[in-house]
């Protein structure tokens, strides 16, 4: 007979609690992505690298966060939380001391590798964590933590530029890469690993498997395959589109042309800049918990339809200043939750247990969005930005239709083809 104690009853084991845990531990890794842009400059006026040379360190810190969150997924499901995320908060502070005192590229290039490793650690465990202790709301659960990426930039950015001004960026790197690095450290001390009988807890809502598929079967699925087709479409559709949006509003004159909102007069592409970044992360838990009561596919298909509408009213009425906030803000707001939709579905499809690294494999859809994404460059170089965002309109189209049409049947059999396996494993037990 086993006793409960004192802590499996309290604050540690409320799934709220963790998720909450799990928001904080995203946030202090935002100013990873974020706020590198702030130090660009300041960079390159010291050394005088090129912004072209320091900014391949982001795409370094992209690539190794992005790649390495499977192998950081299954270190988390074997051996817990705490341990990855503490590691991770070592990596995440000590990368940016290290750039504080970067004098050279290499310098600078390493603690890029260190960075992503660190931001991936956290990344991964807090977003599969959420999975786990939120079986029958995956979708909030999961867009919670997403969403707490950009909200931890919203926060500091002002400050961070304040001491960069002030101080130097050198001081800025030292004294928030320690800052970030030592609340996360505290912060793991706190995550937990979710019971089984809560993983395994099955209600109402989104259909979910009863099985726990490891990742060697996963990779093998058509399911997989299928998600991970539609997440770099509609990833790279939008990050195609978001590259974009400044030379628009420059093309459509619309840039410096002011906008009364609530007082407050600002050029309209500072306004809409802003709009977007706070419904990029609003749409996150939003969308999430809608796909938790009406169905994954239902949801995708509404938010990638809605996407690639605003996309091209975008293109057709966005000369008019108002329109051109309007409806940029109307694409990023459904944009951010594939963050949360796609993670969730895939705990759905394949279950808890391996929740964190199969997650993982299908974030890497993200790296390989973010190399299509120089090719937009290119096709707006030779046929005009509209080409680029006709191309992301049709990415989220036809992702929009394999959501109904493809994914949702293909995923219902996947389902029932476990469900059946396991009540023929009964019966034959019972004999």
């Amino acid at each position: 007979m086993t006793t409960e104690t004192t802590e499996d009853r309290g604050l540690l084991t409320n799934k709220w609690f963790q998720l909450s845990v799990g928001l904080l531990c995203m946030a202090m890794i935002a100013n990873l992505q974020y706020g590198w842009t702030l130090f660009v400059d300041p960079i390159d006026a010291k050394h005088g690298w090129g912004r072209a040379a320091i900014q391949i360190a982001f795409s370094i810190f992209v690539f190794t966060e992005t790649w390495l969150v499977p192998v950081e997924g299954w270190f988390v499901d074997r051996y817990g939380p705490q341990a990855v995320v503490l590691v991770g908060s070592l990596l995440v502070g000590g990368s940016w001391v290290i750039d504080s005192q970067a004098s050279s590229l290499p310098m600078l290039y390493t603690a890029a590798v260190i960075s992503g490793i660190g931001a991936g650690c956290v990344y991964g465990t807090c977003v599969g964590n959420a999975l786990k202790w939120f079986p029958q709301q995956r979708g909030l659960a999961a867009g919670v933590t997403a969403a707490g990426f950009g909200a931890g930039a919203g926060a500091t950015v002002i400050p961070i530029a304040n001491m960069i001004a002030n101080q130097g960026y050198e001081h800025a790197f030292l004294v928030f890469g320690i800052g970030q690095g030592a609340v996360i450290f505290m912060l793991s001390f706190f995550l937990r690993k979710a019971p089984k009988s809560n993983a395994m807890a099955r209600k109402t809502g989104p259909a979910q498997t009863k099985i726990d598929h490891p990742p060697a079967r996963v990779i093998r699925t058509p399911v997989f395959w299928l998600l991970y087709v539609m997440f770099v479409m509609v990833a790279s559709g939008g990050l195609m589109a978001a590259a974009q949006i400044a030379p628009i509003a420059h093309d459509f004159h619309v840039a410096d042309s002011p906008i009364n909102m609530f007082g407050f007069i600002l050029p309209a592409l500072t306004l809409a800049i802003s709009l977007d970044r706070v419904l990029d992360g609003a749409g996150r838990p939003f969308f999430g918990w809608v796909s938790d009561r009406i169905g994954r596919e239902n949801t995708m298909f509404i938010a990638f339809g809605t996407a690639a509408i605003a996309i091209v009213l975008v293109t057709q009425l966005g000369r008019n200043p108002v329109a051109f906030v309007i409806f940029t803000a109307m694409f990023f707001c459904v944009f951010g939750e594939i963050y949360s939709l796609f993670p969730a579905t895939a705990g759905d499809t394949f279950g808890s247990k391996f929740a964190t690294t199969n997650a993982g494999m299908l974030y890497t859809a993200k790296g390989t969005a973010a190399l299509l994404v120089p090719l937009s460059s290119i096709i707006a170089g030779h046929f005009g930005w509209q080409a680029v965002f006709y191309i992301a309109a049709s990415f989220n189209l036809v992702a929009a239709i394999l959501a109904m049409f493809v994914l949702k049947p293909l995923r219902a059999s996947f389902i029932q083809a476990d469900d059946y396996g396991l009540q023929s494993a009964a019966v034959t037990a019972d004999r």
